[in-house]
C-alpha cells in the first residue's frame, strides 16, 4: 500500500462531505443514493462505526469502504479509491481491514455487488480472492 496512506474509521463531522465528493467523482460503479444521505450515514455509523473506513493521504480522503454485518452475513458497500491513487494497494488494504473486522465479529460469509459492466472491479475482487456467484441472482425492493 502507498506508505503515505493511513486507514482509519470514518468520522461523520470530519469526513461526510469529503467522502460524498469522492463517491460522486467515481466514474463507474458508484451510485450515490438515498442511503447516502447524512441521516442514513449517521444511522450506519451508530450501528457499525468500526466497519466504515477511510483511507487518507495528507489529510485528503482518497478511499472508502463500508462493511455491514447482520449477525450472520456480511456485506461490502462503497469500496472506492480516487482514480489517481489506484493500483497502489489502497483498495485491497481497505477490503482486507473490513474483512478482518467482519471475521472478528463471527462473520462466515460476505457478499458484495458489482455493476455488470465494471470489469476492472470484477478483476480486482477476483485478485483479492472473491468469486462470482454463478447461480444466485440479487433481488431488491425499495421502501
Amino acid at each position: 500500500m502507498n506508505p503515505a496512506a493511513c486507514i482509519r474509521e470514518f468520522s461523520f463531522e470530519e469526513d461526510y462531505d469529503r467522502v460524498l465528493t469522492l463517491w460522486k467523482s467515481i466514474e463507474v460503479g458508484m451510485q450515490v443514493g438515498r442511503s447516502d444521505t447524512p441521516e442514513e450515514i449517521k444511522r450506519k455509523i451508530d450501528r457499525d462505526p468500526d466497519l466504515f473506513l477511510v483511507a487518507e493521504v495528507r489529510n485528503e480522503i482518497i478511499g472508502t469502504i463500508i462493511g455491514g454485518f447482520d449477525g450472520r452475513r456480511g456485506m461490502i458497500y462503497h469500496l472506492a479509491v480516487q482514480r489517481e491513487m489506484r493500483k497502489q494497494g489502497i483498495g485491497a488494504a481497505l477490503l482486507a481491514k473490513v474483512e478482518e473486522r467482519l471475521q472478528a465479529k463471527g462473520c462466515l460469509k460476505v457478499y458484495l455487488l458489482v455493476v455488470d459492466d465494471n470489469l476492472p472491479a470484477m478483476r480486482f475482487y477476483e485478485e483479492c480472492g472473491w468469486t462470482q456467484m454463478k447461480h444466485d441472482l440479487v433481488f431488491a425492493k425499495e421502501f
